[in-house]
């Protein structure tokens, strides 16, 4: 089975991070299909792919198709003029790089196009091999963003199946696309060995610049910049704590897309550490390529988005890390834990009501090590690479003997993938 992924980026957010755990758990229980992972632009994802022996083919996207985004430009007159002006400007370099993948994807052969991203969803459904059969794995919600929508209604008679990483971006799909392509809602997964309470931890002052401070509660917010993160809110929210407490915040990420007006920016951000009057209460780290020991080099791991969160890897990250979570309590998110038992939950956007929960975590740490330990539990029962291997593999077997689907690979390779699924 010759399995073809499409992503948008080579940089390393959310979605690339849940499809290097998927490559991984393909490429164990399938060692001898070829894997092909097509990206947009160069970056840390590539690397990552190609050390699990996966094919890496980098096709740029042009500068006008790369900067082409809708969440910026939701609502109102002059926002929908710029997103015309973008596609404008995006329309005959968009043609000239679909003629590209179409001869790329036709020269590699693929019986499954595997794509991650929006973009790529279209693109992938248009340039897609006549016998091939595509899988949109939908990370986001599509229903809020008109033009996503109506591009992935026109183009979902092209797609076979839908993974969606949430039964709430399930629902979302199905409002879109109607009928058409079934929708799987499969969690992401976490490498529970990489993400484990025991293992090296970052110096977060360092990266931060901050002098060292021993006898705090540290508490912070992993997140790409996209503006519906919440940096805003958990900023505030530690501006809103008693500056007497003995506890440090750190904002950690970065920027990691093209999209212009879709990202906060860190001079945003210390503008707005500034006039709260944080000083060195917060500390900005940037881009960690591991996020694994600096999630262990936190007490308290914050998750503020202020939109409903597809999925929410950090929560599910953090919890296989040991570490009390607090989480923004809507939509996907809202699926991965139980507030009481495994994390603790505040209202999305409501900065007060995260100030409260972050004070009585940073005063109560039984509560810290309760919430930990029961984190991690949940995290071996629901986020392990077996789990959502099985299920991906299954689609994948669904799709491949349904009529008029690329033939299945006879021989060792069926064999493999029947006994992988049995029970």
């Amino acid at each position: 089975m010759r399995v073809l992924f499409l992503n948008p980026t080579g940089q390393t957010g959310g979605a690339e991070t849940a499809l290097v755990e998927m490559l991984a758990g393909l490429r164990e229980a399938q060692p001898s299909w070829p894997l092909t992972l097509l990206i947009a632009s160069d970056g840390p994802l590539a690397d990552r792919a190609r050390t699990l022996g996966v094919s890496v083919l980098v096709l740029p996207f042009p500068a006008a198709l790369a900067a082409v985004g809708e969440w910026g430009r939701r609502g109102g007159f002059w926002p929908r003029l710029q997103l015309a002006a973008s596609l404008a400007r995006a329309a005959w370099p968009t043609h000239a790089y679909l003629r590209r993948l179409r001869r790329e994807m036709a020269r590699l052969a693929p019986n499954i196009v595997h794509t991650n991203g929006l973009k790529m969803h279209v693109l992938g459904a248009w340039a897609r091999p006549r016998d091939a059969a595509v899988v949109w794995h939908v990370h986001d919600y599509v229903g809020s963003r008109p033009l996503t929508a109506r591009l992935l209604r026109r183009a979902a008679p092209a797609c076979a199946a839908v993974i969606a990483n949430s039964e709430s971006v399930a629902a979302d799909v199905r409002g879109v696309c109607g009928p058409g392509p079934t929708v799987h809602a499969i969690w992401n997964a976490v490498d529970l060995d990489r993400f484990s309470p025991h293992g090296p931890k970052l110096d977060l002052d360092s990266l931060a610049g901050l002098p060292p401070l021993g006898g705090v509660v540290r508490v912070g917010l992993l997140a790409t910049f996209a503006r519906w993160k919440g940096h805003q809110t958990f900023l505030r929210a530690l501006g809103a704590l008693p500056p007497s407490m003995a506890v440090r915040g750190y904002v950690i990420g970065g920027p990691v897309y093209d999209t212009a007006g879709s990202q906060v920016s860190i001079e945003e951000l210390r503008a707005e550490a500034d006039a709260l009057g944080l000083g060195s209460r917060v500390g900005f780290t940037g881009f960690v390529q591991n996020p694994a020991p600096a999630i262990r080099a936190l007490d308290v791991v914050v998750h503020a988005s202020t939109e409903p969160e597809p999925f929410g890897l950090v929560i599910a990250e953090a919890m296989a890390c040991g570490r009390a979570v607090i989480v923004s309590e809507a939509g996907g998110a809202a699926e991965l834990v139980v507030p009481g038992v495994d994390a603790v939950t505040h209202r999305p956007g409501d900065a007060a009501e995260l100030a409260d929960r972050i004070g009585k975590l940073v005063t109560d740490a039984a509560a810290r090590q309760r919430l930990g330990l029961a984190g991690r539990a949940a995290a071996e029962r629901s986020f392990g690479r077996g789990r959502m291997t099985s299920a991906l593999l299954k689609v994948y077997r669904d799709l491949a003997t349904s009529p008029g689907s690329p033939e299945w690979p006879s021989g060792p390779a069926r064999q493999t993938v029947d006994t992988s699924l049995q029970g």
